[in-house]
């Protein structure tokens, strides 16, 4: 079956999840500068759990142009990567109100590494359907980034329950590490 419809759902889902994301922001109570300062928190959890989404969403357009068709495999790969994104909001939420509170911090992580194992799913799942020497199949090749992603939140989920801040650091990494998308699968492509 075609893929087209699997993008847009996809996409359709990715804009909910952010457009869930920012009405969840409370405008302060003042007119000053200062009356942003007790939202701070939650403002910065905004800003990278949005770099996460975007990040799923970018790297997610980049996969899906290196193949031809899905099936129903991949089709629940994919939904099971959406379940774990659709909890991003939640835990965004919790942990912009919360701080630095370890529970909060950790289960953040636990987000990020189920959403980043559903990846790896949905990313294997279509190298399957379309061969070890397939375009994609040849882009990820070993997927060294997504491997030390997954490695970097579980190191985080543990750091969190003993010092919160190093998790967050953690996160903040792997956010850099994947801003620039995917550029193996752009050049498997140009080839």
């Amino acid at each position: 079956m075609g893929k087209g419809r699997l993008e847009a759902f996809s996409d359709g889902v990715i804009a909910i999840i952010i457009t869930i994301m920012v009405l969840e922001l409370k405008v302060p109570h003042g007119t000053e500068l200062a009356d942003l300062r007790p939202l701070g928190p939650v403002l910065l959890s905004y800003v990278l759990s949005f770099v996460f989404v975007g990040i799923y969403w970018n790297n997610h357009h980049h996969m899906l142009h290196a193949v031809h068709q899905v099936s129903g495999a991949v089709l629940w790969a994919n939904l099971h990567l959406l379940f774990w994104l659709s909890l991003v909001p939640f835990v965004t939420r919790w942990l912009g109100e919360d701080g630095l509170a370890a529970t909060p911090v950790a289960l953040y992580g636990v987000v990020l590494l189920m959403a980043g194992i559903a990846y790896t799913i949905l990313q294997k799942t279509l190298v399957t359907r379309h061969g070890g020497d397939s375009l994609l199949a040849r882009a990820v090749g070993r997927d060294l980034k997504g491997k030390a992603s997954i490695a970097l939140y579980a190191i985080a989920i543990v750091a969190a329950l003993a010092k919160p801040v190093v998790a967050v650091v953690l996160y903040v990494a792997v956010a850099i590490m994947w801003l620039v998308p995917d550029r193996r699968i752009e050049a498997a492509i140009a080839d």
